[in-house]
């Protein structure tokens, strides 16, 4: 008997090993949320048949996500668009509640804290400018605080100065991540197609600001400097997407799941990475759950089921920006209704079904089918995984294609356009996403 048992657990351990194995693997370097060393522990356990530590591993992994602090160094001289920046990270326009003041001269030696109210754990802070400081690098690192942080970005709005290059070694020294953010080139490029039109060519322009930005950090002995171009006005015009897959292939796994969420969607590959974040949380917590006990999928869904879901629906909405507390602010930004901008989107609606609508359990059938088919079968594998984690799927899937359409404002309106009604959606960006300095 006790031989049949073990013969058994061992089957399934190499069946949700197999099947962790294949999951994980789709995943690059920079969106996976557990280290190759998680990994390895995880499915070691899985293919000795020893589940129950297989379930103490993961739930010491899903500990870890779900209780990461990440802790942000801005710095810079005054006047670079620290705060501008600092903002745009946050989602936050200059004017709302809690904005980080623009347009101040530096006037504290003192850092300054910035926290999201929808992310406790992630804080921003604004240091001032080593510059304004009469600190040397390594004093002034040590006054900052330096060991609090997981990485600093180093923000000039024209030419890096010695000042930077000396703070990046002291950091570089203490086994740190810098990042040298070259802020404001939109206003560079409108400046310049205005002065020299006949002669303007952007990517050249861009290219020259770089190599310029990496000459000078050279000839100050900064080895291999990477640079990022971004616009603190339209963060998904130039090289903010590359900066934003450096943080994360730099940043320990565990730590990269809360960073994700708490980026704004600025592009669609943004929207994508949140996606692939969450699915591979999604993943790990049915995988506990199916290593624990074979659980059929299909069955009633009880109360407590729809209030977890419920839950989960809610959660995911504010991840991506689609809490009726945002969707409030974005139907003023488009100036629509609220009820008008809910009522192109479906997320809203999930757990609310109409009598002639499909009931929740029969979209679900439809979504399990197209899951499988697309996953190569899990359910044929051995791997059980509850109703639930087809459900949260299904929602996580629904909010991203809402996040996606709100993403491409003006599609939303297009048939309002059509008629002859128009919104103000210069205010949030243009169809290619430029700000109007850089798109004039």
């Amino acid at each position: 008997m006790g031989s049949s048992s073990s013969t058994s657990s061992n089957r399934k351990g190499c069946d949700l090993a197999s099947s962790f194995d294949n999951f994980f693997k789709n995943f690059k370097v920079e969106s996976k949320i557990l280290s190759q060393e998680t990994i390895t522990l995880i499915q070691s356990r899985l293919k000795e048949g020893d589940l129950q530590r297989a379930v103490s591993a993961i739930s010491d992994a899903l500990r870890d996500i779900d209780n990461a602090p990440l802790s942000i160094a801005v710095t810079g001289e005054s006047g670079t668009g620290k705060s501008s920046f600092i903002n745009a990270l946050r989602g936050l326009k200059h004017e709302e509640e809690g904005a980080a003041p623009t347009g101040e001269l530096e006037t504290t030696f003192e850092r300054t804290k910035y926290e999201h109210k929808k992310f406790p754990n992630v804080t921003l802070w604004d240091l001032p400018g080593i510059g304004t400081t009469n600190f040397r690098p390594q004093e002034y690192l040590e006054k900052m605080k330096f060991g609090e942080y997981d990485f600093f970005i180093i923000i000039s709005s024209t030419r890096f100065k010695i000042n930077d290059a000396h703070l990046a070694k002291a950091i570089r020294k203490m086994k740190k991540n810098f990042y040298f953010v070259r802020s404001k080139v939109d206003s560079d490029l409108y400046n310049l197609q205005r002065s020299k039109p006949n002669t303007f060519n952007k990517d050249e322009i861009l290219q020259r600001i770089r190599n310029d930005c990496v000459t000078q950090l050279q000839n100050a002995k900064v080895r291999d400097p990477q640079v990022f171009l971004v616009s603190n006005l339209e963060l998904s015009d130039y090289d903010f997407q590359s900066l934003e897959t450096a943080l994360l292939r730099d940043l320990p796994a565990h730590k990269r799941h809360i960073f994700m969420q708490y980026l704004p969607n600025v592009t669609d590959a943004t929207i994508d990475q949140k996606r692939d974040s969450l699915r591979q949380k999604v993943w790990l917590e049915a995988l506990k759950a199916g290593a624990s006990a074979t659980i059929p999928f299909m069955g009633l869904i009880s109360d407590n089921d729809v209030e977890k879901l419920e839950e989960t629906l809610t959660l995911y909405r504010s991840y991506f920006g689609l809490d009726d507390a945002s969707l409030e602010t974005m139907a003023k930004d488009f100036n629509v209704s609220l009820e008008k901008l809910k009522a192109n989107l479906s997320s809203p609606h999930l757990l609310s079904v109409e009598k002639d609508d499909e009931s929740l359990g029969e979209k679900l059938l439809r979504y399990v089918e197209k899951f499988c088919s697309v996953s190569g079968g899990l359910i044929a594998t051995g791997l059980y995984f509850r109703k639930i984690f087809y459900l949260q799927n299904y929602f996580l899937e629904t909010v991203v294609s809402d996040a996606k359409v709100l993403f491409k404002k003006e599609e939303i309106f297009k048939d309002l356009v059509g008629s002859g009604q128009t919104y103000p959606l210069h205010n949030v960006g243009n169809e290619n996403g430029k700000s109007e300095a850089a798109s004039s």
